[in-house]
């Protein structure tokens, strides 16, 4: 088996190997190997990053994400979500079921539908199977090589690396606009589904974008991991009103919301990331 890198960007200056652990056939990847990577990579993140473990915020955002996640054509997964300690602004996910949001994203956040809009689009990228997809248009033709690999250097795949960014979250993979765009669009499905309020995406986004505007450094992680114009508010406000008016009045907020926002704003600041 050939050796999987996971690297720290430049500013943690760390690089630490774990094996890859099985090897994919042409462009062939079953949701099995997608969820045992998904869970290798998900220990390596628990280990590097720091990870909120106080209880009722752990409860609070699984209960959320899984109300979301269960409604989905993969609700067959067994769906992970965490909140990383980082003052940073960011969410990913990794293939599996493994979900990520920084606890600085959480923090600008002024309702329910605001994160569970965050939560449907990391979703959708697992949902629509995006990192495997890249995985697999990037081993092409090349029989034998493993779906690991090709998201690493050892393999010249050009894909790039697998980044864990301590300040920011992580990079699990470069997604191009027109998966962010799927994303998106399964994120407003996705709160549908559970009647939430999917003007809650939108929403978020335009505070993102107003930040940016104001303290570009602030958001800068976000930004760079999911690409965001005015263009995308426009894209999910105009898919959000395809939808009946009946379907569109879901829930935007709740009280558990606001006690699990103040819970998490009252534990001690974030660590300062390693340099």
């Amino acid at each position: 088996m050939l050796p999987l890198i996971l690297r720290w960007t430049r500013s943690a200056r760390r690089a630490f190997p774990i094996v890859a652990l099985l090897p994919i056939a042409a462009c062939a990847v079953s949701q099995q190997q997608e969820v045992a990577m998904g869970a290798d990579y998900a220990g390596q993140i628990a280990q590097q990053l720091p990870l909120i473990k106080d209880p009722e915020v752990v409860r609070y955002i699984n209960v959320l994400g899984d109300s979301l996640a269960r409604l989905t054509p993969r609700k067959d997964l067994a769906w992970h979500f965490a909140v990383v300690d980082s003052k940073e602004v960011n969410a990913f996910a990794v293939p599996g079921g493994y979900v990520y949001v920084n606890r600085g994203l959480i923090a600008r956040a002024t309702n329910m539908s605001e994160v569970a809009g965050v939560l449907g689009h990391e979703i959708g990228h697992v949902t629509m199977r995006h990192s495997i997809k890249q995985m697999q248009k990037a081993q092409g033709a090349n029989i034998g090589v493993t779906a690991a690999c090709v998201l690493t250097n050892v393999c010249n795949s050009g894909l790039g690396q697998t980044v864990i960014n301590v300040a920011g979250g992580a990079v699990f993979a470069q997604f191009s606009r027109k998966d962010e765009a799927e994303a998106d669009a399964e994120g407003v499905k996705n709160l549908i589904a559970a009647r939430i309020n999917p003007n809650g995406i939108p929403s978020m986004f335009r505070i993102l974008l107003d930040e940016r505007k104001s303290t570009p450094d602030a958001v800068s992680a976000f930004f760079a991991t999911h690409p965001l114009e005015e263009d995308r508010i426009s894209a999910t406000q105009s898919q959000i009103a395809s939808y009946p008016a009946a379907q569109r009045n879901g829930a935007s907020d709740s009280q558990n919301f606001q006690a699990f926002k103040r819970r998490l704003g009252a534990l001690p600041p974030s660590p300062v990331p390693k340099k």
